[in-house]
Parts: structure tokens; sequence; C-alpha cells
């Protein structure tokens, strides 16, 4: 899946995403860049995505930075 960083807060590692698919937003937690080489996103930032339901939030994991097909 794809989307855009609407908020990232680097101390906390907490955020928020929102899909380009239904503009739905989604929960940055500090998981969510684990295994990534990336330690901090900006608003703005395109990103790539999986979705996990956490404690019954949709959560977004395994962040990569970009889009799909560039």
């Amino acid at each position: 899946m794809q989307g855009v960083v609407k908020i990232f807060d680097p101390s906390t590692g907490l955020g928020i995403v929102v899909s380009d698919t239904d503009r739905t937003e989604l929960l940055l937690d500090g998981a969510s860049l684990d295994g990534s080489i990336f330690r901090n996103l900006r608003q703005g930032q395109r990103i790539i995505f999986d979705i996990e339901d956490i404690e019954g939030s949709a959560t977004a994991r395994h962040i990569r930075v970009g889009s799909e097909g560039t």
C-alpha cells in the first residue's frame, strides 16, 4: 500500500499516514520503522507500507520510503 506521512514525531516514533487508496488515516508507532534504515519521516513524504491490526487499530508497518513504480 502507498500513502503520505501526515505527521511524525521522531522523539516518540508516533505519527499518522494517509492511505492513497481510500484516504484512511493509519497509525505509525514505534515499531513501524523496525527493520528500516530510516529513523525519521517528514510530513508529506511518500511511503510504501503494509497494514497490520494492532490492538484494534490499523497500523502502518514495514515502512519503505518512495512509491511503487519509481
